[in-house]
């Protein structure tokens, strides 16, 4: 979860949704999440299924945003939910146990609530605003970002607003991960962008 590509298809359009993934892999992103807000389900599975075989090979995993039935179909590695979607078990007991599931959490008692028997991962934000996802909550900025981290034992992905130059920050606060969006998708070389976040001097 280092380098965590969460995908917005009408940033993705010059390029493609599956030659961005395939680019921003091969500059160094380790997890990929398709997130299509306004796709059917039929059109997720379409689009999970172009890119796992993109991804195949590759090691890097492949997670479905909100959308279980398009990621069980799909055969993905796994799904990624929000606080108000399927509740965590049930996206578990669909999922099975040998898939990836991850939870977005805003709130120190969301944390609190995350069960490490269910879930695989945390999604923690938003870090900054972001016009990629209008409905979050409030900024954390990166004090609050480690408090969350700090509130749990499960492996903690930071989201919302992030560049290459809040590495150092993102690992300082304790997370595993840094999870972008418009900085690999909205960029004009999708590679480059991606291997941006390798020469920052950051460790986690």
């Amino acid at each position: 979860m280092r380098l965590y590509l969460v995908t917005d298809t009408e940033l993705c359009r010059n390029h493609g949704l599956v030659l961005t993934a395939q680019q921003a892999v091969a500059g160094g992103v380790t997890m990929v999440q398709l997130r299509a807000k306004h796709a059917t389900t039929q059109e997720r599975i379409a689009m999970a299924v172009a890119l796992k075989s993109a991804l195949a090979g590759t090691g890097v995993p492949l997670v479905v945003n909100d959308d279980l039935d398009a990621a069980c179909q799909a055969d993905a590695d796994g799904a990624h939910i929000g606080q108000g979607d399927m509740a965590p078990q049930k996206a578990r007991a669909l999922l099975g146990r040998n898939k990836i599931l991850g939870l977005s959490c805003e709130t120190a008692q969301t944390v609190q609530a995350a069960d490490p028997i269910v879930v695989d991962y945390l999604g923690l934000g938003p870090v900054f605003g972001t016009t990629t996802k209008t409905d979050h909550e409030a900024p954390i900025g990166f004090d609050g970002l480690a408090q969350l981290v700090a509130l749990t034992t499960l492996p903690t992905v930071a989201i919302g607003g992030l560049k290459a130059t809040h590495q150092a920050q993102v690992f300082d606060s304790g997370a595993d991960g840094q999870a972008v969006v418009s900085a690999i998708c909205g960029h004009s070389n999708p590679k480059a962008a991606a291997q941006l976040f390798k020469h920052t001097g950051a460790t986690p």
